[in-house]
């Protein structure tokens, strides 16, 4: 054993992880990438992409405590699904195609195995958004984390033609809110979660509640966060859109008023979306007021687009192409300088 070893450290199970997640990686590969898995920096040659003036937005971001539940249920498969949702749907927001992705793992100690499952999910990831998953970082740091503990986190290269740059001054007043449906959580609120379910409830990982249709809790939470790359992206280069907002931490309550411009208001009425019964269970369980869920939890809602009135019908028909169900969920309006950025009817 070298004193490296003796330390905590085992660079043979780092060249282990290298040689597992080789194919996973690879399979990510698109048009542009250059050099492989190894390097000591991941390239892109932008030529190809042929665009004409363009513009790179970058995203980094991570998984949160989400990443404690899957430490509790040893099942590592689609955390990276999350991380690179986090980052690509932000950058899509912007008007952005992801073209490229960076992980980055720490742990106390690296298990070839669990490292690769985790690899395979933000292949898994890369592949939806289709970014090339050109590089990353496995460290492996004994004394800043238990020996099952890890933190994962990643950085998506975007890139966007200057004149389909979404900012704040593209929403108007009278567009159209549609809204597109999350797969669940998300990554987003867990820290209340936990709180809700262990700490306050002693609630069971492989409990099936009624509320949640007989699904276990332990699925129902690490479901993975819904990718909007493909269906929005057409609806972007065909100017579409004039807004988009990434419903992630704070909810609609935080996020929709970030696309919008000075003296304008969202309104959204909650009835116009079917409800999913995980964030009913955490309202009831946690004895939760529509303002706390609201602020936490995407409550349905993983994206909202602001669509010009003429545009509506043409932009919920691409979508259902897209098998991407949608939602009139609200419309955009002027407002005083101190009223709210977004106001939200909250029917029973």
């Amino acid at each position: 054993m070298s004193r490296y070893q003796d330390a905590g450290v085992d660079v043979n199970a780092g060249y282990e992880l290298v040689r597992r997640i080789k194919n996973a990686v690879g399979s990510t590969n698109r048009a542009g990438v250059l050099g492989s898995i190894g390097s000591f920096g991941g390239m892109f040659d932008l030529g190809v992409l042929k665009v004409k003036q363009p513009i790179l937005v970058a995203g980094t971001d991570g998984v949160g405590t989400k990443l404690l539940i899957a430490q509790k249920l040893n099942r590592h498969s689609t955390i990276g699904i999350d991380v690179v949702a986090m980052c690509a749907n932000d950058v899509l927001a912007q008007g952005a195609e992801p073209i490229a992705f960076l992980d980055y793992i720490a742990t106390g100690h690296n298990d070839p195995v669990k490292m690769a499952e985790i690899v395979s999910g933000v292949a898994a990831g890369c592949r939806d958004a289709r970014a090339a998953l050109i590089g990353g970082e496995t460290a492996e740091m004994p004394d800043m984390y238990a020996k099952n503990e890890y933190d994962l986190a990643g950085t998506v290269i975007g890139i966007a033609e200057k004149e389909e740059l979404l900012t704040n001054k593209g929403p108007q007043n009278g567009d159209i809110l549609i809204g597109l449906p999350s797969s669940g959580l998300h990554s987003n609120g867990f820290s209340l979660v936990r709180q809700i379910l262990f700490k306050d409830h002693r609630v069971n990982f492989t409990a099936r509640p009624v509320e949640l249709a007989g699904q276990m809790v332990g699925e129902a939470l690490l479901t993975p966060t819904k990718i909007y790359v493909q269906p929005v992206l057409p609806l972007i280069h065909q100017h579409l859109v004039r807004g988009i907002s990434h419903i992630t931490g704070g909810g609609l309550i935080e996020n929709v008023p970030r696309m919008l411009g000075e003296n304008l208001q969202a309104v959204i009425d909650s009835k116009r979306w079917p409800h999913q019964p995980i964030f009913d269970y955490l309202r009831v369980l946690g004895k939760l007021s529509p303002e706390d869920c609201f602020q936490t939890f995407n409550m349905g809602i993983g994206m909202v687009l602001a669509v010009a009135p003429n545009d509506v019908e043409q932009v919920e028909k691409i979508l259902e192409q897209q098998q991407m169900p949608t939602y009139q969920i609200g419309y955009i309006r002027h407002c005083l300088p101190t009223a709210d950025k977004i106001k939200i009817k909250r029917g029973k």
